[in-house]
């Protein structure tokens, strides 16, 4: 199982405030851990929103809207990508991980979905499309099937 573990953004990473040496180092240990477990994919924080933007689709119409954003509880702030047996899984792993933050914080877990979960409507040449797809983003030839 997938996962996307999502670093919810709190007033000071919207701020821009930065993590200290002490934060840095045991985040530093516990990507480390999960690197050693072989669960860690991929994994980063992110700039506060008032440097990034927003695309709001409306039919056919596309409305950008600058950052910063108001709602500081619906935003990111960073993520990781785990490769896990089950949810609980990854619970117990982000039960381990140090407050990312300075304050109170959340994490939230997002399985990604699987081919079956989309059912007969992912066809076998969609299924094949994708794979191409995964395989040129990678720099990798198109698998063949």
């Amino acid at each position: 199982m997938k996962v996307l573990v999502i670093v919810k953004a709190t007033k000071a990473s919207e701020a821009g405030e930065m993590p200290n040496t002490e934060l840095l180092t045991a985040m530093g240990q516990y990507n480390q851990e999960l690197v050693n477990a072989g669960i860690m994919i991929d994994g980063a924080g992110l700039t506060p929103s008032s440097r990034g933007a927003r695309v709001h689709f409306s039919g056919t119409n596309r409305t950008v809207m600058d950052g910063p954003f108001a709602e500081t509880k619906e935003l990111i702030a960073g993520y990781w990508v785990w490769k896990v047996k089950s949810l609980q899984e990854a619970i117990d792993w982000v039960k381990k991980c140090p407050n990312p933050m300075t304050e109170d914080s959340d994490i939230e877990i997002r399985p990604y979905f699987e081919v079956e979960d989309f059912g007969e409507a992912f066809t076998p040449e969609l299924q094949e499309q994708e794979a191409a797809l995964r395989a040129s983003g990678l720099g990798l030839n198109p698998p063949t099937f």
